[in-house]
């Protein structure tokens, strides 16, 4: 009998460029896993078109609705995490995903989390990363920024580093420009986290 794929869930709420470009891994033969499920907080990430085209098990699970039903965030976070575990993942990528993640999800599921963050360790944690060191290296106060993925903790973006990426700014660069090589950045060093985590495991 075959020995069990290394299973993966993805979180994502957006296009899904990173989920991609673990798909692409997978496809590719340079990743050793199966994505047992993408999951997304919203309904028209286009995440979720890609997992459906690569025939990968999707779930949808909107926190506005949950809310206006009477529940808590905390009874969300619970429900979420039981759902990701009946996939029996190895492992959760937070790939995109716009929720912070509570201490309630993180007593329930029962796989190593980890989270992509679009800048460096100790800096700008939270949203718009990639815009407020932008605007920091405008104001001349850092010439580099990047991206880093870490395990999840209660804190924000204060985890573990497993990989990271410096990504130096260059002068007269648009925002958009520098967003674009941030992405393939974080493009490499998704992979190469998962590929660290299931390595270290085996």
């Amino acid at each position: 009998m075959s020995e069990k794929p290394y299973a993966l869930v993805v979180l994502v709420s957006g296009s899904g460029s990173n989920l991609q470009a673990i798909m692409d891994a997978i496809a590719g033969g340079t990743l050793d896993a199966q994505i047992a499920c993408v999951v997304s907080n919203k309904r028209k990430a286009y995440a979720l078109e890609r997992a459906e085209n690569a025939s990968i098990p999707t779930h949808v699970a909107p926190l506005k609705p949950y809310l206006r039903e009477g529940h808590t965030r905390e009874q969300y976070d619970v429900d979420l995490a039981q759902v990701i575990n009946g996939y029996a993942p190895d492992l959760i990528v937070l790939a995109g995903w716009m929720h912070i993640v509570s201490a309630a999800f993180l007593d329930v599921i029962q796989a190593p989390v980890i989270n992509l963050h679009p800048a460096l360790p100790g800096t700008f944690p939270g949203t718009h990363a990639i815009e407020r060191a932008y605007e920091a290296f405008q104001r001349g106060e850092i010439s580099q920024s990047g991206c880093m993925v870490h395990h999840v903790i209660p804190e924000i973006d204060a985890g573990e580093v497993i990989t990271q990426a410096i990504v130096p700014f260059t002068a007269g660069e648009s925002l958009d420009d520098y967003e674009t090589r941030i992405h393939a950045a974080e493009h490499r060093i998704i992979v190469e986290a998962v590929r660290q985590i299931q390595l270290a495991k085996a």
